[in-house]
């Protein structure tokens, strides 16, 4: 099993270029649909937290789903596992070509990755929307956050997103809570 988790990460790792957000779509292809590691639930919370939490959004659901299936030692091997390709890409390029992307292929070839890169972000965005409960509060929260980054990316007005997603948990628990006093406001008048 952990060679199994070492082996499938480093593949993850070793084929997807655009960092983390890229890797979403291929780490729930695999570990929910395939391997069934872990449920679609489960793939949505890893994905919230791990960008939540500090470092790469893929070494976080990489080492979520190794300690799922083999606690600790699973954690470890699972994170080396999609950490190690890239290393060891990264480090042949840095020691044997200098100017690696003035050579006219690999700088063509990277203009198209980004591409692939651009589809595989959309399509985690687009299960993770399927996914998500489909209340009226929720998909406004969604919409004002789409729309408030476009206005501030088409501005380049200076505001973290890391800004955006504490106003939209601020925003949501004080919701919760008003719904919970609601509530028991409720149960006391019956």
């Amino acid at each position: 099993m952990l060679l199994t988790l070492f082996l499938l990460f480093a593949k993850i790792g070793l084929f997807t270029f655009g960092g983390g957000y890229a890797m979403i779509s291929i780490i729930e292809n695999i570990c929910v649909e395939q391997k069934k590691w872990i449920t679609h639930d489960e793939m949505m919370d890893v994905a919230v937290i791990a960008e939540s939490t500090p470092g790469p959004i893929a070494i976080n659901c990489a080492t979520y789903v190794g300690y799922k299936q083999k606690g600790i030692v699973g954690a470890i091997v699972a994170t080396l596992g999609v950490v190690f390709p890239s290393f060891v890409v990264i480090f042949a390029i840095s020691m044997f070509l200098d100017n690696f992307l003035e050579i006219t292929w690999i700088a063509s070839a990277f203009k198209g990755i980004r591409i692939a890169v651009a589809l595989l972000i959309i399509d985690a965005a687009l299960k993770m929307v399927k996914q998500m409960s489909k209340k009226f509060v929720s998909i406004a929260i969604m919409v004002c956050s789409f729309i408030a980054m476009l206005l501030i990316d088409y501005f380049s007005w200076n505001f973290s997103s890391i800004s955006m997603m504490l106003i939209a948990a601020i925003f949501s628990l004080s919701l919760f809570i008003i719904q919970n006093m609601i509530g028991k406001s409720n149960e006391i008048e019956e």
